[in-house]
């Protein structure tokens, strides 16, 4: 089940009543994603958002899409089925199925003898991190209000911030909780503020629409078998929007400028633009002609969230 929300919010008061005057959305939107790529590299957020340059699938990436389709499914079945090995049962048709809508992720592996047994290690690999969310969660004690819920909403003198939340659960009390899968590692306390950017950026987009600060933000890493949990309030939310502003006024100001700088870091080992980093010595392709007259529709630059 999938849904989509989005009403325009002042900046500095929650969502304003049905009906209300707001701000028109921006030209322009900022995802979790993408404010996650600026922060990294500012040439690796222009290559992916104003280029668009295609990228390799990756294993890793796949497998994640792979167990968030798993993940939104098994809630469709009636509460006493949400079984490990149900689960675990659908991981070769949401395989088939993703292969069909995307093709490209088929060419992972080879249509030969060791590449189908490539293919089965990943899906076993798959299955065994569907069996650790059991061991995190009890999904037969669960109703999710909405799954892969495609939010937005419009900061008022600011961009459009969106993004695809993994889970919302509501409790009778009308407390929110929002919930990121994670199928990698949980990060060290160093970079753990980092990796909960994310959903404290959904935590504000649901602020700003709904005018209910959620009660608890949880990551939950099947890498590691481990849940981060965070419960924020209206600072630090107010924090977060003063974050997102500062972000998007230095996205601005590149764009305004045609600098995009490179920076190096410790996963440039694993980018798909490499070659084309100064940094490497490679050289960026030009800027595209419409970039300096034309805004980026709302959805149109923004990739799937990282898995």
């Amino acid at each position: 089940m999938s849904s989509t929300t989005g009403v325009p919010a002042d900046s500095a008061a929650p969502a304003p009543a049905p009906g209300a005057d707001s701000p028109a959305p921006s030209a322009r939107g900022l995802s979790p994603s993408r404010a996650a790529d600026f922060l990294r590299c500012p040439l690796l957020y222009r290559l992916r958002t104003i280029d668009r340059l295609e990228e390799a699938p990756s294993p890793a990436a796949v497998r994640g899409t792979l167990v968030h389709a798993v993940l939104d499914r098994l809630f469709d079945l009636p509460a006493a089925e949400r079984t490990a090995p149900a689960a675990c049962a659908m991981v070769e048709g949401s395989w088939r199925e993703l292969g069909e809508r995307e093709p490209r992720v088929r060419s992972l592996f080879a249509d030969d003898e060791a590449g189908r047994a490539e293919l089965a290690r990943w899906l076993q690999g798959a299955r065994a991190l569907l069996r650790r969310y059991f061991e995190l969660e009890d999904p037969t004690r669960l109703e999710p209000a909405e799954r892969e819920a495609r939010v937005q909403v419009a900061l008022q003198d600011g961009p459009l911030l969106r993004g695809v939340v993994d889970r919302v659960d509501v409790a009778p009390s009308g407390e929110l909780r929002v919930v990121d899968y994670k199928t990698g590692r949980a990060p060290s306390q160093r970079f753990e503020a980092a990796a909960l950017f994310q959903v404290r950026f959904y935590a504000l987009v649901l602020w700003r629409l709904r005018g209910v600060v959620p009660r608890s933000l949880q990551l939950v890493y099947l890498g590691s078998g481990e849940v981060v949990s965070h419960s924020p309030d209206e600072d630090d939310l107010r924090a977060t929007e003063r974050k997102v502003r500062a972000l998007w006024a230095a996205i601005e100001a590149n764009r305004a400028s045609g600098e995009w700088p490179a920076t190096p870091g410790r996963l440039c080992s694993w980018c798909d633009h490499k070659a084309l980093c100064p940094a490497f010595g490679g050289t960026p392709p030009p800027l595209p002609v419409q970039e300096a007259a034309e805004p980026i529709a709302p959805g149109a630059a923004d990739a799937p969230p990282q898995r």
